[in-house]
C-alpha cells in the first residue's frame, strides 16, 4: 500500500506484528488464561468494545481461556456469558465520567484479585488510555506477579492539561508493563513519545472488520440521487463542525445530493440548526444512535462514506464503509493514511474547503461511472484485515510476555523512580508499596487456596450448556406407568 509523509505503509497480513520476537515460541503450543480489562464494553457501543469482543472470540477459537472485566452497566451486574462461553464480569464500581470509573488504585484491588485468582489468569490485557479500570488492573496485576499487556486505541496531544495528566498516568502505567500494542504506526510513535517507551516493546497490530457482517448491496441505493453516509459520534473530535460547513455548501451546488447521518452526541444540535437554517429536512436525515447490527443497513444505502475526524489512531468506520462498497472520503489525520490503499480512499486536509473539493471529485467520478464496483471493493478489503490474523499476532505477544520476568517489588520501585521522575516516581513508588501491603493483607484475610476456582467455559460448563440445549430440543420420551 502507498503511504504519505511519515506514516508507514500497512504491512501484509502474513507478516508478524512489529516488535514481536524474531524467534517466537513454537506456534500455538502454549495456551493462556487471558483477562481483558476495560471500562468500555457491551452494552456500550464503540470501536474498543468491538475490538475486545471480536479478539476474544478468535482467541477462544484458538484454545485460549478468555474472560472480560468491566464495570456494571445499569442492571447488568455480576457475571454474564456471551457467545462461545465468553465470561464477562460486570463489577459494581462507580462510574465517574464518560463510562470511565473512579480510581483510587485500591478500591478495585479486592475485586480484581478475586477474578485473577478465581480464573487462574496468566496474562492481564488492558485496553484504552481513557479507562481508569485498565490502569488499575495493570497496577494490581504487576503487584500480583502477573504478565501484562496494554493496547492503546487513541492519539493524544502534548499541550493541553488533559493530555499532560493522561500522559503522565500512562508513563507510570506502562514503564514496567511487559508489552504494548498500538493499532497503527502513527499511534505507536505517539505512544512511545507520550510514555517515553522503548520502541522494542511496542507492537503494531491493526484492527480488523467482520467482512461477513459488512457486505455490499447496491439494490438498497437510490439511483436518482447520490447519498453521502456519515456514521460517527457527534462530538468535536469527530469534526462535526466541519460537517456542518460542508452540508449547506454542497447541497447548494448539487441538488441530487443527500446526507445520511448516524450517531449521537452534543454536536447533534449544530447539525439540526444547519438543517433548519437552510431548509434541508428532506436531504439531511439524522438517524440518532445506531446499534452495531444496524450499521450495515445504513451503509449500503450510500454511495460515499465521509469521515471528518480531527484525530484518529486507526478509524474502523472507514474500513466498514469500504467493505460495504462505498467510496471513502476522509481527513488526512493520525493513522488514517495507513488504513486503505490510495485508490480506495480520497484524503483531504481537515478543512471545509479541502473536504468539499474531495467530495466533489468523488461525486463527479460517481456520476461518470468511473468507480470500481462495490463487489470488487469488498473483495479487496476482506483480505486486508481479518480478526483471525489479529488473534495470531496477539498470540505471539502473549507467548513473548509469558517468557519474560515480572519485576519484583524492589526493581519495580527503582524503575518507577528512574522512569517517571523524582516527584511522580517517588509518589507512585509509595503507592506501589501500599498496594503490595494491601495485597498481603488480602492474602491473609482470604488466602488464594480458599478462593473458589471457576470452571473453564471450554470444559464442564460448555459440556453442561451443550447437554442442556440438546435436552430442550430432544423429543420427550414416553413414560410407562405400571
Amino acid at each position: 500500500m502507498g503511504h504519505r509523509g511519515r506514516s508507514a505503509p500497512v504491512r501484509p497480513a502474513s507478516q508478524a506484528a512489529s516488535g514481536t520476537p524474531k524467534e517466537p515460541v513454537k506456534a500455538h503450543t502454549r495456551k493462556h488464561n487471558i483477562c481483558m480489562v476495560s471500562d468500555f464494553f457491551y452494552p456500550n457501543m464503540g470501536g474498543v468494545e468491538s475490538h475486545i469482543y471480536l479478539l476474544s472470540q478468535r482467541l477462544i477459537e484458538k484454545g485460549h481461556k478468555v474472560v472480560i472485566v468491566t464495570h456494571a452497566y445499569g442492571h447488568r451486574k455480576g457475571i454474564r456469558y456471551l457467545t462461545n462461553g465468553l465470561k464477562v464480569y460486570y463489577l459494581p464500581l462507580q462510574v465517574m465520567y464518560n463510562q470511565s470509573t473512579t480510581t483510587t488504585f485500591f478500591h478495585s484491588m479486592p475485586l480484581l484479585r478475586c477474578v485473577f485468582v478465581r480464573e487462574r489468569i496468566t496474562v492481564v490485557h488492558s485496553h484504552s488510555s481513557f479507562s481508569a479500570m485498565a490502569h488499575d488492573a495493570l497496577f494490581h496485576a504487576k503487584t500480583m506477579g502477573l504478565n501484562t499487556v496494554f493496547t492503546d486505541h487513541s492519539l493524544f496531544g502534548f499541550a493541553d492539561v488533559s493530555s499532560v495528566l493522561t500522559n503522565k498516568l500512562l508513563t507510570v502505567s506502562l514503564c514496567d508493563t511487559n508489552h504494548i500494542v498500538c493499532v497503527s504506526y502513527t499511534s505507536k510513535e505517539n505512544t512511545v513519545l507520550r510514555a517515553a517507551l522503548d520502541p522494542e516493546i511496542v507492537s503494531v497490530i491493526p484492527n480488523a472488520v467482520e467482512h461477513c457482517d459488512f457486505t455490499p448491496d447496491p439494490s438498497q441505493r437510490c439511483d436518482d440521487r447520490i447519498t453521502v453516509v456519515v456514521i460517527s459520534r457527534l462530538v468535536y473530535r469527530k469534526g462535526i463542525d466541519l460537517l456542518s460547513g460542508i452540508i449547506p455548501e454542497l447541497c447548494l451546488k448539487h441538488p441530487d445530493l443527500h446526507f445520511l447521518i448516524g450517531g449521537e452526541g452534543p454536536k447533534r444540535l449544530v447539525l439540526e440548526e444547519v438543517r433548519e437554517k437552510y431548509q434541508l429536512h428532506d436531504r439531511v436525515r439524522l438517524l440518532g444512535p445506531l446499534e452495531h447490527k444496524d450499521v450495515r443497513g445504513v451503509l449500503v444505502q450510500g454511495h460515499i462514506f465521509l469521515n471528518t475526524s480531527l484525530t484518529e489512531a486507526f478509524c474502523m468506520a472507514i474500513v466498514e464503509g469500504a467493505s460495504c462498497g462505498l467510496q471513502v472520503v476522509s481527513t488526512r489525520v493520525g493513522g488514517i493514511p495507513e488504513v486503505l490503499p490510495e485508490d480506495l480512499i480520497t484524503l483531504c486536509e481537515p478543512s471545509v474547503r479541502s473536504l468539499c473539493a474531495g467530495l466533489e471529485t468523488v461525486i463527479e467520478r460517481q456520476r461518470s461511472g468511473a468507480v470500481p464496483s462495490p463487489a470488487s471493493i469488498h473483495a479487496r478489503v476482506r483480505n486486508l484485515y481479518t480478526w483471525r490474523n489479529v488473534a495470531e499476532r496477539t498470540e505471539k505477544v502473549y507467548d513473548r510476555v509469558c517468557g519474560e520476568e515480572v519485576l519484583p517489588l524492589d526493581r519495580r520501585l527503582r524503575r518507577l523512580r528512574t522512569h517517571c521522575g523524582p516527584v511522580a516516581g517517588s509518589i507512585f513508588a509509595f503507592v506501589a508499596v501500599l498496594d503490595f501491603l494491601f495485597l498481603l493483607f488480602l492474602q491473609w484475610w482470604l488466602p488464594d487456596w480458599l478462593v473458589d476456582k471457576a470452571p473453564d467455559a471450554s470444559g464442564p460448563l460448555a459440556l453442561w450448556n451443550q447437554e442442556h440445549s440438546q435436552s430442550k430440543t430432544r423429543a420427550p420420551s414416553k413414560r410407562v406407568v405400571k
